[in-house]
């Protein structure tokens, strides 16, 4: 007679099958986890859910509430994973590397949210800031993960010390952007203009150093998708934030190298894709919201779309081009190598090294464009 296995423990929401819908075709145990882990929700039993990511996990951090009931645990190449559960809840934690992802479900919000706040409880390993350093956010949209964001320690100079990389009308125009306040904003959009190697990317770290005191800087290292995939736009300009947290801290959404995007002639697909970048500035999505964004581009004003540049719409639009002559032969300390058009950034720490730009066929001797990023 076979005994009845469920009489010998208390059923557990956790380790049941999955809920019907939910396919598990995977031979990884994490991703049979991830399934399991979703019954009691599918089901209704545990309707509430919650969930945190954790960028740098302490080391010792369990990642775990007191009273946990490990019931399945699991490591792979690239992820570990921990199936644990308690009175009317369970949690699974995902971990890669140094960050984590917390979801906890439960029979009720309140129960989700404390558990949730005791797993992650001091688990985040922050570093000691430093005067020279930036925290900047990195925006990317990850197959396994979803939108996902992580943080990085910037090193960036103070602006005093990068003014005289730049000649003087974008020093001007830079010195009036480096003293903006929350009260000063009127347009959302951002926008450097100019030849590569121009010191476009450097002012924005400066930038993120002068404003870290009101403003939070994200760089979207895919920002094709993310104006072409709406659920993607929406997590990064929404999120979870409901607009009570931070104090009304401002974000600056970088979106580096959109020439495609924001060209005159710009293809329907990349037209669709201007049009939610415009809406996140001044329509609807923007609208509540304190999201400045911010563009770079390698074109020329003249080629870029009218309703990018129209008035009204940036907060600060720059062409970010190379140092005359005069004043590229005053940084480097030298004439020797300096075009008789002057210099660009990146040439000009190109001599600084030793090294000499290579020219561009079609260019006079003595200018060249290093194809830099700086």
């Amino acid at each position: 007679m076979c005994a009845d296995r469920s009489a010998e423990r208390p059923l557990s929401p956790a380790v049941d099958s999955p809920p019907i819908g939910i396919q598990v075709d995977s031979d990884s145990p994490a991703d049979v986890m991830d399934a399991l882990f979703l019954g009691p929700f599918g089901r209704g039993e545990q309707p509430y859910a919650r969930g945190h990511s954790v960028e740098r996990v302490r080391s010792g951090a369990t990642l775990l509430p007191p009273a946990a009931r490990v019931v399945r645990s699991a490591r792979d190449d690239d992820r570990g994973a921990v199936l644990a559960e308690g009175d009317g809840w369970s949690l699974l934690v995902s971990r890669w590397q140094r960050s984590a992802d917390v979801t906890v479900t439960a029979v009720s919000d309140e129960l989700a949210h404390e558990v949730l706040k005791q797993a992650v409880a001091d688990a985040e390993d922050e570093p000691e800031p430093t005067p020279d350093h930036v925290s900047m956010g990195f925006w990317y949209l990850s197959p396994r993960r979803g939108p996902h964001r992580t943080t990085r320690a910037i090193s960036a100079g103070t602006w005093e010390e990068v003014r005289a990389n730049y000649t003087a009308p974008v020093a001007d125009a830079m010195d009036r952007l480096m003293k903006v306040t929350p009260d000063d904003i009127a347009g959302r959009l951002l926008l450097l203009h100019g030849p590569p190697g121009t010191g476009k990317t450097s002012a924005l770290r400066t930038l993120a150093r002068s404003w870290r005191d009101w403003c939070q800087v994200d760089c979207v290292l895919d920002p094709e998708r993310l104006l072409n995939d709406v659920g993607y736009l929406m997590d990064i300009a929404i999120g979870e934030d409901d607009g009570t947290e931070g104090g009304g801290r401002w974000r600056l959404l970088l979106l580096e190298d959109c020439d495609e995007l924001i060209r005159g002639e710009a293809r329907h697909a990349a037209g669709q894709a201007l049009s939610r970048l415009l809406n996140l500035t001044d329509g609807l999505l923007g609208q509540g919201r304190n999201v400045l964004v911010g563009v770079t581009t390698n074109e020329d004003l003249e080629r870029l779309h009218p309703a990018v540049v129209r008035p009204g719409r940036c907060l600060a639009r720059i062409e970010v081009g190379p140092l005359t002559r005069t004043e590229s032969v005053r940084w480097l300390g030298r004439e020797e190598g300096v075009g008789r058009n002057g210099a660009t950034l990146a040439e000009l720490f190109a001599l600084r090294r030793g090294t000499v730009p290579a020219s561009v066929p079609g260019q006079p001797d003595g200018t060249a464009d290093s194809g830099l990023y700086l």
